[in-house]
């Protein structure tokens, strides 16, 4: 059987292994050119943690706006419907393949609903 996630450390270990599979899928990897030419990995990662812990825990370490950074990235690259499904997916598929109760079940409804309303924002939604 599987845990839960129940820690900050639970969830740096899914964004890890989820980076792994977006920074290998051609159609992801735009996405993130910027930020590992930059050497800036790493911390994105930490950043990324920090907003899931927030939702998954009730904590308030991260400090930006995921909307708009998402919106702002969406002007030099267009985000379109095919890239949500591959961020559901590689999401879902990490958490199921480490972690399985309550809090994985949170992490997986709350990242679909932020998809959709991105996709809205970003005029990408469709049934």
């Amino acid at each position: 059987m599987k845990p839960d996630i129940t820690s900050r450390k639970d969830i740096k270990h899914i964004i890890t292994k989820f980076y792994d599979q977006l920074l290998v899928d051609e159609k992801m990897t735009p996405f993130f050119e910027d930020i590992v030419q930059k050497n800036h990995l790493e911390e994105h990662l930490e950043i990324i943690s920090d907003f899931w812990n927030d939702i998954l825990f009730d904590t308030n370490t991260y400090k930006n706006n995921v909307m708009q950074k998402h919106v702002d990235k969406n002007v030099f690259i267009a985000f379109k419907k095919e890239h949500f499904t591959i961020w559901i997916s590689y999401l879902f598929e990490t958490i199921d393949a480490f972690f399985d109760g309550e809090n994985a079940i949170n992490m997986k409804n709350r990242a679909r609903s932020i998809a959709t309303v991105m996709e809205l924002k970003m005029g990408v939604y469709q049934k």
